[in-house]
């Protein structure tokens, strides 16, 4: 699993989105519309980065089209303190270089 977290957070273009909608599916099951409202992103984006972490076993979704609710899989549910472990040690170094 820490080798799926850090190539979210650090192999990929787009990292810190998936970070933003990861810390923010933790909190509650969003749609993706919901999602890019609170997150002020496009819609397609957030639409690529969740069909990307559901390819990864990251999140799951549940229901049909528009509505699709989006939730952290029970896979990372479980690894979430890893998460925000890396996240911790990644962020303030981000913070510095800006």
């Amino acid at each position: 699993m820490k080798k799926i977290i850090q190539w979210i957070l650090l192999g990929t273009k787009g990292s810190d989105n998936r970070i933003k909608i990861i810390k923010k599916i933790k909190e509650k099951p969003y749609n993706i519309n919901q999602l890019s409202k609170e997150l002020n992103l496009n819609y397609r984006t957030v639409k690529h980065h969740l069909t990307k972490l559901k390819e990864l076993n990251i999140v799951e979704s549940y229901g049909e089209k528009y509505g699709k609710l989006y939730f952290l899989s029970d896979f990372m549910s479980e690894h979430y303190d890893e998460f925000t472990e890396l996240i911790g040690r990644i962020e303030p170094n981000k913070m510095i270089m800006a």
